[in-house]
């Protein structure tokens, strides 16, 4: 029946129910009989708001689920504890969305853990060194980068990332994420007692031999001013100016096969480069031995011939012109040739270069020729240090840390040419004057061809200004066996989503090393003592413990601060002077920072990591390899994570991602507070930013949405009202009789049934932290089985039977169960909801409520599996739909209004093959017209119809065991309408049915 007071939660009723309420006029009705019996009805009283202000309940609960609970599972619940380490964001700027995806996850994890009676440990960090802090604090200083002192840059770099900190730690709150969100529940990668441990983790792979230092190309970012891992890197699309080049072979180098060839005629050696910038710093050419070249003659250029690839001919015809073919030879035939740099002065006019073999050497692009530059290039650089070319041609480096020439061009190419490079920034100017001093050689004597080449090119991922590659000294570590121990190391971990595993290991198996030195100041130092004279360090196990316990004594600013003769062991201060030392300026790599926060987990292994898809080239990676290198077996290492989990990006509706210049930026703070117009903006409240969240499948990157909330934001007033019409209807007390299995009714029995099922759906999700499972099944419960069938079904006897009806009794049993199930479920996704129906459920107590969290997860019963019910009510199910059909039919033709007013009569053959369908609608016969929501249910078995009515809408259903049809029928109610419970069952005579008159005991006496 239906009701004005009903507070069921589905959002549009059903067509075929819509009937008004107790008071309107109604056919065979009493406007003023009806509401006369009004106050008779059992109708659902609770104290459970229909809607709380988002705010309210953020005050409320926010300290019971977050602070209060961490500090209560750590007192009471068993070790060990399950440790979620938490990858530390950075402590710059705002919180974005991904930031809010990545802490709700994480607490979903969290919350299931202490509800299954697990002690979690959760400690949340943040990252604080690197360059963002540092440019952040010069602006506020309005100052560039090595322009101050670096105890003057520290000091305002640490105020930065204290007070990003601080912002960052109130707007995680509200998230409603469980932990101690204190200073000392927290850890931030600049806390002394973090930066000695990552310092001895750091001894250790010194101790080991795997830190080193190198002179050596890097990526260098001239916007940072600083060298940077690949994890640094971010890859976009760039426009570089290529050129064709050619270099001028020395004829007395020539073997006599190639001199034959050439007829004594000068033999150009054809590049092309993306970097013509390099082309000062070029040490030789490499060919491919085993390509076919060919020496061709141009038709403009009688006194010369030319070298290039047989491949690349035609598709280098539009930069060569018209030419001859003079000859053909073996790449491998020109070992020994050497060739004139391009940039000399008459001083050095007898300077030479070596061509070189290389198998790396590709004829997909290019001329088949290919120029290096060891200080600008890796390849060129491994090329160079396999061959042993680096002792003949030591690496020169001829750019300084803001991207500009350096005075070092006059040692390669003469002070001529010097005066027009020095001070030029090489990617912009520096590349133009380049072009230029190759055009005035003379129209196709240097420069044959310029060309604008699109392709993926490194960028700094903090800046987004373009890369250069560049020889500077940097500390290294090796990873050639750490990488190895690594992989292994993985082969125990578990990946959420399996495939993750292959992204992870095919970057750790792509590094041979690890830049970890920075040229910056806010950092942890790298402790090493630099000899004055030999540009040697002191890099070793007596100086570093020695450092070390200085520095843990008096802090690492202490290294900028303090004297260098404090830093001096014994063993040091007995070989050198003060003066004849000074202390590094390198700081470690942040990546370094973080990746060692392992060393701050019991054990050094945690249960799980969680972080986005970005952190395979990030925190997930410097984790696992500083963990490996710093461990002390020295046959196996271990992963400091048991399993790891990826999700993805936030995108927007277009999926794009966030971007300030996009204008698409959703800040998760606008979602739970609203934002400057609250008709666009909404506060959403906490709990649906955390639906929002687990809604998705993460794995993959995440859309957040206008529709996305609203779709949330639904879910959670569906999850609202069905608990408001729970406790409705208990009343609030939640204690009602235990019912035997065997009285209830074949529907309460299947609702519990799927009960069972979804509890079970449930954990099996949340142990393999498919939390949108869980939402998938929640919603499907609530809406299918309970809104749309139970709650539906149930209302008339809840509002209608007599306070001591058996079958009543039952319902109020299923709805305490499902009450008692379902919560569980639900809160690690709402805790601040569930707080609120824990808060009406034990409002009788004598003190506030503890947290729902420490009454632990409230398993379904096995007994409440029964497939018999499941079957036997599908199948009765497919019936109800067939009448529903019909309802609707009757309506569309305005014959009712509501379903009540209608009987249903079921011919069911004798011959009937179905037998068990047969049975199974006798056995329920009493059962069907609350089943179907109609007024009385008439099965006629082997009998002819008894229609007399004025209408009849009728449909043949077929039987799953091919019997034959039966026949349903939709017609007039014969009866008419109570006053009390508007089904069409009181005779003429009678004031009410007889169902009522029995509820009322007598009161129409």
């Amino acid at each position: 029946m239906q009701n004005t007071q009903d507070s069921t939660p589905k959002a549009k009723k059903q067509n075929r129910n819509k009937a008004a309420a107790p008071g309107d006029a109604q056919k065979d009705g009493n406007n003023s009989g009806d509401k006369a019996y009004a106050s008779s009805l059992l109708l659902p009283k609770t104290k459970f708001p229909i809607w709380i202000e988002p705010n309210i309940v953020q005050e409320r609960y926010q300290a019971r689920t977050t602070q209060e609970l961490y500090k209560w599972q750590e007192e009471n619940l068993p070790s060990p504890a399950f440790v979620l380490h938490d990858g530390p964001p950075y402590a710059n700027g705002n919180l974005h969305t991904g930031h809010a995806l990545n802490k709700i996850l994480k607490d979903v994890i969290l919350r299931y853990n202490i509800l299954r009676g697990r002690k979690v440990n959760y400690i949340p960090g943040w990252d604080c060194h690197g360059l963002p802090v540092e440019n952040k604090a010069l602006e506020k200083l309005k100052a560039e980068p090595n322009t101050l002192e670096p105890v003057a840059v520290r000091a305002a770099a640490k105020q930065t990332a204290e007070e990003a900190i601080q912002t960052q730690r109130e707007e995680m709150m509200q998230f409603g994420l469980v932990g101690d969100w204190s200073k000392e529940g927290t850890y931030r990668t600049m806390d002394p007692a973090f930066e000695t441990r990552q310092l001895k983790i750091f001894q250790s792979m010194v101790n080991k031999g795997i830190i080193y230092r190198h002179f050596r190309p890097v990526y260098w970012s001239p916007s940072s001013q600083t060298a940077l891992a690949e994890a640094e890197l971010q890859y976009e699309m760039h426009t570089s100016t290529s050129a064709y080049v050619a270099f001028s072979a020395i004829k007395e180098s020539l073997p006599e096969s190639v001199s034959a060839i050439t007829l004594g005629k000068e033999l150009k050696l054809l590049i092309w480069t993306t970097t013509p910038w390099t082309l000062p710093a070029n040490m030789a050419i490499s060919l491919h031995p085993d390509f076919e070249y060919q020496v061709i003659s141009r038709k403009d250029r009688d006194e010369e011939v030319m070298l290039v690839a047989a491949s690349r001919l035609t598709a280098l015809e539009p930069i060569i012109g018209a030419y001859d073919v003079v000859g053909s030879l073996k790449g491998s035939q020109l070992e020994g040739t050497q060739y004139r740099p391009l940039f000399t002065s008459p001083s050095l006019v007898d300077q030479a270069l070596p061509v070189i073999m290389g198998q790396e050497v590709l004829d997909d692009a290019g001329t088949g020729l290919v120029h290096m530059a060891p200080s600008h290039g890796h390849e060129d650089y491994q090329a160079f240090l396999s061959r042993g070319l680096l002792q003949t041609y030591p690496l020169i480096n001829i750019v300084d840390a803001q991207g500009r020439y350096t005075s070092e061009v006059n040692t390669l190419c003469g002070q001529e040419i010097g005066a027009r490079l020095v001070g030029l920034e090489v990617l912009f100017k520096g590349n133009k004057e380049i072009l230029a001093m190759l055009e005035e050689a003379g129209p196709g004597n240097r420069l044959l061809g310029v060309e604008r080449h699109r392709h993926r090119y490194p960028y700094d991922w903090r800046t987004k200004k373009p890369l250069i590659i560049r020889a500077t000294a940097q500390w290294f570590a090796d990873l050639g066996d750490v990488k190895t121990k690594a992989l292994e190391a993985l082969e125990t971990v578990e990946f959420y989503p399996p495939i993750s595993k292959n992204r992870l290991e095919a970057f750790v198996k792509e590094r041979s090393e690890w830049c970890i030195s920075r040229q910056r100041t806010w950092g942890v130092p790298i402790p090493a003592l630099h000899i004055l004279q030999s540009g040697e360090a002191i890099l070793d196990e007596d100086s570093l413990s020695y450092i070390i316990k200085v520095l843990d004594e008096k802090g690492t600013s202490y290294w900028w601060d303090g004297p260098i003769e404090d830093f001096m062991s014994p063993a040091v201060a007995a070989k050198y002077t003060p003066e004849s030392l000074m202390k590094g300026t390198d700081t470690m790599d942040v990546w370094f920072d973080s990746g060692t926060s392992w060393s701050l987990v019991e054990g050094r292994v945690a249960d799980v990591y969680l972080e986005g898809s970005d952190q395979h080239r990030g925190w997930f990676q410097s984790s696992l390899l500083t963990a490996v290198a710093a461990s002390d077996d020295t046959l196996t290492a271990k992963s400091p994570f048991r399993k790891l989990i990826t999700h993805g990006f936030v995108l927007d509706e277009k999926g794009r991602k966030m971007s300030k210049s996009l204008g698409n930026v959703i800040s998760p703070l606008t979602v739970v507070n609203g934002g400057s117009n609250i008709k666009s903006e909404p506060a959403y409240g906490t709990e649906v930013l955390r639906l929002w969240a687990v809604s998705s499948q993460y794995s993959g990157d995440v859309t957040i949405s206008t529709i996305a909330l609203k779709q949330a934001a639904e879910l959670h007033r569906k999850l609202r009202m069905t608990a408001r019409f729970i406790l409705g209807s208990l009343q609030d007390r939640v204690n009602p009789r235990v019912v035997p299995r065997n009285e209830l009714s074949l529907l309460d029995r299947y609702v519990l049934h799927e009960l069972w099922t979804l509890e079970n759906l449930a954990k099996n999700a949340y142990d393999k932290f498919a939390f949108h499972e869980v939402v998938a099944a929640l919603s499907h419960f609530m809406n299918t089985t309970l809104s749309s069938l139970y709650f539906d079904v149930s209302k008339d006897i809840l509002y209608a039977d007599p306070v001591t009806s058996e079958t009543r009794h039952g319902i109020l049993y299923v709805l305490h169960s499902i009450l008692q199930t379902i919560t569980p479920v639900v809160a690690p996704l709402t805790p601040y909801l569930t707080e609120e129906v824990n808060d009406i459920i034990h409002e009788q107590a004598s003190s506030p409520s503890a947290s729902f969290f420490a009454s632990g997860w409230k398993p379904a019963l096995d007994e409440w599996n029964d497939m018999d019910a499941k079957r036997d009510m599908e199948r009765l199910l497919g019936i109800r739909k067939a009448i529903v059909d019909l309802v609707d039919k009757a309506r569309t033709e305005k014959k009712l209004r509501s379903s009540l007013e209608a009987d249903v009569e079921i011919s069911i053959p004798n011959q009937l093959q179905d037998v068990e369908l047969s049975t199974l609608l006798q056995s329920q016969k009493t059962f069907l017209n609350q089943l179907f929501i109609i007024s009385e249910v008439d099965l006629r078995i082997g009998q002819p119809s008894t229609f007399d009515g004025a209408w009849e809408f009728s449909e043949l259903v077929h039987t799953p065991n091919e019997g034959q049809d039966i026949h349903i029928s939709l017609r007039p109610a014969r009866r008419h309408k109570c006053p009390r419970c508007w089904a069409y069952t009181r005779e003429t005579e009678a004031k009410v049915c007889n169902r009522c008159e029995g509820a009322l005991g007598g009161q129409l006496q």
